[in-house]
């Protein structure tokens, strides 16, 4: 795994230097309020983090159109006027001084798939440049260091450009940790979290509140990537314990239950820290429940909690046959829950922590589904449905009205061809295979567990490490699709690629 590793980051770099040079509650949390739907401008789909969307996925899906950003796109976004946004790493940045891995916000063409305009951030750690969300006005926010900006696309004579609209600078946190995430509950208010487990929140009026999680753990505790909204207040997911926090009459930012995990003994292969992986899941037929998987070393378990009190209301062991292991936050439909195995899969160096334990491990992928079923006792039972090994690659996305399952994978339905990089598509109900659609080539398609995006018109966005790809709905392909799939990575030529 550590030569997938190399060979992706050497391919970007090979790539990003020919660019240069050619350039010279206990409801379910209101996920809309206004602009576009919630799914195409939250990064996990809804304020519940279900990463699921109402609409449909692709019928027949193809390759519409496509680019290459000269950066790699971690998460994208729709407006209500169909303009596409994405959180991308760029390979090198000038706007700050020449450096490389330069966070960035891009806007692309909704059909061409090309970038029309791009603004970078001061860099300041892997995670204040890729999450963040649109707000009702189609503005990104974002934290660039302990300052979290509005940053909007306008037309200009010029063309398009994107600008920073508005800047609330944080007050003294206590800390020079980088801000981890940011996200917004059901009111509108800004929720933001440092690695360091500083929790804050901006309301409409700009006034800032904090507090500080994990002090009753000897040398503290950790955010990587655990932040979900609520109806007043947010779900924080350290690498020790969830929190259910909430900013009540007084002003102040309360605790209102903690709850504990098995963080295990290290963090393991496939995951950026040590602890759970997962983002706190709100689910149920009225927002009643709350979902992690924690970090156990040998059999991690999904926990389901009460979300209005972190009481127990079923546990099971997260896998059966797949690997030990889970980065992606677990998706969720009514009383059923998705969770995607990424044991062994190879982030990049620059993302993660401390060494693995196991320092490596082969990625085998692997998709359950489990139901929380009512007992007759008014208690409920976690219930296993099913298991594959499907791989998936990147953050997958469940279509609520196909009842499909999207994320990119490699290998061939054979488990043969490695460097094949396909859009699988899987029915939720069964765990069965009902589409591929082959896309490109790895190294220069890795996957790297991005995350993309499914339209109300059922186009699939999704990036890749050096390409941006546009997937129709229905249809024939509006230009050359992929890259050439039988003579492997070298039959890559110039003339395929169209820098920015």
């Amino acid at each position: 795994m550590g030569r997938f590793r190399d060979h992706v980051f050497r391919s970007a770099a090979v790539i990003a230097v020919s660019g240069v040079l050619a350039a010279a509650v206990p409801a379910t949390a209101a996920a809309d309020t206004a602009g576009a739907p919630a799914g195409t401008r939250l990064m996990h789909r809804d304020l519940n983090s279900t990463d699921s969307v109402p609409w449909s996925g692709p019928r027949t899906p193809h390759l519409a159109s496509w680019s290459v950003p000269g950066a790699t796109c971690s998460t994208l976004f729709q407006g209500s006027d169909g303009m596409v946004v994405g959180l991308c790493t760029k390979y090198v940045g000038v706007e700050h001084g020449l450096n490389v891995v330069v966070p960035s916000v891009a806007l692309f063409h909704p059909q061409s798939a090309q970038m029309l305009a791009s603004r970078e951030l001061r860099k300041d750690g892997l995670l204040g440049g890729v999450y963040g969300y649109l707000d009702e006005d189609n503005r990104v926010v974002i934290a660039e260091g302990h300052d979290i900006l509005r940053i909007g696309y306008h037309q200009s004579g010029k063309g398009w450009v994107l600008t920073e609209d508005e800047r609330t600078p944080l007050p003294d946190l206590g800390t020079d940790a980088a801000v981890a995430g940011v996200t917004p509950d059901d009111a509108g208010r800004v929720w933001f979290a440092t690695k360091d487990s500083v929790v804050g929140v901006i309301d409409h009026d700009g006034r800032v509140t904090t507090t500080r999680l994990g002090t009753q753990t000897d040398g503290g505790e950790s955010i990587a990537n655990g932040l979900t909204g609520r109806p007043g207040g947010a779900s924080v997911l350290t690498t020790h314990a969830l929190y259910d926090v909430a900013l009540v009459p007084n002003g102040e930012i309360s605790t209102l239950w903690r709850r504990e995990y098995d963080r295990g003994s290290g963090r393991k292969p496939g995951q950026l820290s040590w602890g759970s992986g997962t983002t706190p899941t709100v689910f149920g037929d009225n927002g009643e429940w709350v979902a992690i998987v924690d970090n156990a070393d040998n059999s991690p378990r999904l926990f389901v909690l009460d979300a209005a009190t972190g009481k127990d209301v079923c546990s099971i062991a997260a896998f059966e046959s797949s690997g030990p292991g889970t980065e992606n936050s677990v998706m969720a439909s009514g009383n059923s829950l998705w969770i995607p195995s990424t044991y062994g899969f190879d982030y990049p160096p620059f993302a993660v922590g401390e060494p693995s334990v196991p320092a490596d491990a082969p990625f085998s992928g692997g998709l359950t589904k489990i139901n929380v079923v009512p007992r007759a006792d008014g208690g409920a039972e976690c219930v296993r449905e099913w298991e594959n090994n499907t791989r998936i690659a990147t953050l997958p996305m469940l279509t609520a009205a196909d009842n499909r399952i999207w994320a990119l994978t490699t290998g061939d339905s054979a488990g043969r061809n490695e460097h094949e990089v396909s859009l699988l598509g899987v029915d939720a109900s069964t765990g069965n295979e009902v589409a591929r659609l082959p896309l490109g080539v790895w190294p220069f398609d890795a996957p790297l567990q991005l995350t993309g995006m499914i339209t109300p018109e059922g186009e699939v966005w999704q990036a890749t490490a050096t390409r941006l790809l546009r997937i129709g709905a229905e249809g024939q392909s509006e230009q050359t699709s992929s890259y050439p799939l039988s003579s492997g990575p070298s039959s890559l030529i110039s003339s395929q690629l169209k820098f920015q």
